[in-house]
């Protein structure tokens, strides 16, 4: 099946980590996973880091993801 016969839906998340923004990005797809199904592709919109006591604590990640309908 080519990418053009394909129908996609599109879900937008924000994950968060104190890792990384590689990390929060697995940690949204990982969760949407457990209720999404036919995932194919993530397009990064927002990156945002949250400061606490001056540091960087954590990252938030705002994504789209597209799906595939069935």
């Amino acid at each position: 099946m080519s990418m053009s016969d394909n129908v996609y839906k599109l879900l937008e998340l924000t994950g968060s980590s104190s890792v990384s923004i590689e990390d929060a990005v697995e940690n949204a797809i990982s969760k949407a996973s457990n209720t999404v199904h036919n995932m194919r592709w993530v397009e990064i919109t927002n990156t945002r880091g949250y400061i606490d006591k001056n540091k960087l604590a954590a990252w938030q990640v705002t994504m789209k993801i597209g799906f595939t309908l069935e």
